[in-house]
């Protein structure tokens, strides 16, 4: 009898501990979860020391802090043609649509929402137009239009902010440069045309000769 339940105490220890080095895998690494492996390994990490500062010294930028992210975006004021607006409106912009001044921005058909929704005014700022404005008339600069996107299109803004909307220029490593809304699209007609790859072959066909 003492040796019946000495084979199944034999037995049971065998079983638990195959179960305890199965789940730990004590015998293979020392991290029971990949959790604690990434807070073990990363502890005294600060970051890469790689750097795109000497790619991007030619451009233009400006420097961002929204919601706790931090990054470069392109400066817009120098890319507008006949910036400032105010060496043209010298008057506030109700006086100046009149017969008496010559119209001007004939060119732009506003395609953003609609007429009963939408009009020159909602983003211009008709006292300061070197100035946009949100729909509380708060005041904003140019090269924060993003701001005023930003009141109607929340979802883009904030894979924007995070870098999963956007493009980024010249390289991934830090400092991060990230195009805005106005450099991808048209202010005035935002909508993105559909359009055929680069390159549309439907038959298979000897490229080389």
């Amino acid at each position: 009898m003492n040796n019946y339940f000495q084979y199944i105490y034999k037995i049971s220890y065998c079983l638990v501990l195959t179960v305890l080095l199965a789940s730990c895998k004590h015998n293979e690494e020392k991290y029971h979860s990949v959790t604690d492996k990434i807070n073990a390994e990363s502890k005294n990490y600060h970051g890469t020391s790689i750097s795109s500062k000497k790619y991007i010294e030619d451009l233009k930028t400006v420097e961002i802090n929204e919601s706790g992210h931090t990054f470069l975006i392109p400066d817009r004021k120098s890319k507008i043609e006949s910036y400032a607006c105010t060496d043209c409106h010298t008057k506030p912009l109700a006086k100046m649509q009149s017969k008496e001044f010559k119209k001007a921005h004939w060119n732009i058909e506003l395609k953003h929402a609609d007429s009963l929704t939408m009009n020159c005014l909602t983003c211009h700022n008709g006292q300061d137009m070197n100035h946009l404005k949100s729909l509380t008339a708060e005041s904003i600069d140019f090269n924060n239009s993003y701001k005023l996107c930003s009141q109607c299109h929340q979802k883009q803004y904030k894979d924007w902010l995070g870098g999963a909307h956007g493009k980024r220029i010249r390289s991934w490593a830090p400092p991060r440069i990230s195009m805005t809304c106005v450099n991808c699209h048209n202010p005035h007609s935002p909508s993105l045309e559909s359009r055929w790859p680069a390159r549309f072959n439907t038959q298979k066909i000897k490229e080389r000769k």
